[in-house]
């Protein structure tokens, strides 16, 4: 609610920019499926605008301060990057899949692994 608000601060279109984003007067219903979808619909789209542009930097390649074309330089990206890219992705997913599957509670929080007990309050739970 606060943060969509400050976009009601803006002179002249804020309220109107508001209610496009909430859907009503309020935070209501809407309001949560809009965000809902717009929070899973992102990482599909930044993916598909990532392959899209290896795809494009790849075919083309990238330019040069100069702006002077010279394919003397070049070298095809299969298999000479590709193996490069592929061995990098490897290696991320090694120590990606060490922390999901062997390791899942070595970045966890010592507290979580305390017994629940109904009857005692954690010590650093005190009224105010």
């Amino acid at each position: 609610m606060v943060i969509t608000s400050l976009l009601g601060a803006i002179p002249g279109i804020g309220a109107d920019i508001l209610l496009l984003l909430w859907g009503s007067y309020s935070i209501d219903n809407t309001t949560l499926h809009r965000f809902y979808s717009l929070h899973y619909t992102l990482p599909f789209i930044i993916l598909i605008l990532t392959i899209v542009h290896f795809a494009l930097l790849h075919e083309f390649g990238s330019n040069n301060s100069l702006g002077i074309a010279a394919s003397l330089d070049n070298i095809p990206f299969l298999p000479y990057y590709g193996i490069k890219d592929v061995f990098s992705i490897i290696i991320i997913l090694v120590f990606f899949f060490e922390f999901i599957i062997i390791a899942p509670d070595k970045l966890g929080h010592s507290d979580n692994f305390i017994l629940a007990n109904s009857l005692v309050t954690p010590a650093h739970i005190v009224p105010e």
